[in-house]
């Protein structure tokens, strides 16, 4: 009878440690908590590389601007909407003329320059 029972504590130690795997791996800290947690990763892994990209493509432009008078001027003239004396605003019908705050001047005409 002792060998009967010591088998018999045997299964059932079996089956309990079966059962609290099977529950483990099924439960909310389990396979797809760690399946979740690697596509996270992988998401958040690709965010990091495009934010890597994107400073590097930013400190390229601060050094450009930094060395060259050219970049510095285009870019000045782009961010206040100047222009050089000698430049050609071509107006498209229906669009008005806006100036450097972005406020649409009434009354410019369409082949007016201005020279800022």
């Amino acid at each position: 009878m002792n060998t009967a029972f010591r088998r018999l504590t045997y299964v059932i130690a079996f089956v309990i440690v079966g059962a609290y795997i099977v529950i483990a791996l099924r439960g909310p800290q389990g396979i797809p908590a760690l399946l979740e947690k690697r596509r996270q990763i992988r998401t958040m892994e690709e965010q990091n590389a495009n934010l890597m990209r994107q400073l590097q493509q930013q400190r390229d432009r601060i050094r450009k601007l930094s060395v060259s008078k050219a970049e510095q001027e285009e870019q000045i003239r782009k961010d206040y909407h100047l222009q050089r004396r000698d430049d050609v605003t071509l107006m498209l019908p229906g669009q008005q003329p806006s100036n450097k705050d972005g406020a649409a001047s009434p009354s410019a005409p369409a082949s007016d320059t201005q020279g800022q």
